[in-house]
């Protein structure tokens, strides 16, 4: 897939799970010059998910779930990911 990584991550995310909302928000500048920088711009993301999938897993099932989905960006290509996952209120 071409594109910028915040778009990949969409797209992986939005096939994986359908999420009722989905902000990506690139925290890159905040790290600049510190280790795993890699100067892209694109090196740390923290990633606001909310899909009625998740109702029934643990905060934990959710953080793995997103990784899964999000395949060798995480590790790979970025650096690192915040994840704060949850389930539409009831």
């Amino acid at each position: 897939m071409s594109g910028t990584v915040a778009q990949e991550i969409e797209a992986l995310l939005v096939e994986a799970f359908a999420p009722t909302n989905l902000d990506i928000i690139n925290d890159s500048h905040q790290h600049a010059g510190h280790s795993g920088d890699d100067g892209s711009g694109e090196s740390h993301f923290t990633l606001v998910i909310e899909a009625p999938s998740f109702a029934d897993m643990t905060r934990l099932a959710r953080q793995r779930a997103v990784i899964a989905a999000l395949r060798d960006i995480v590790g790979e290509r970025v650096h690192a990911v915040a994840i704060k996952a949850s389930a539409p209120a009831a």
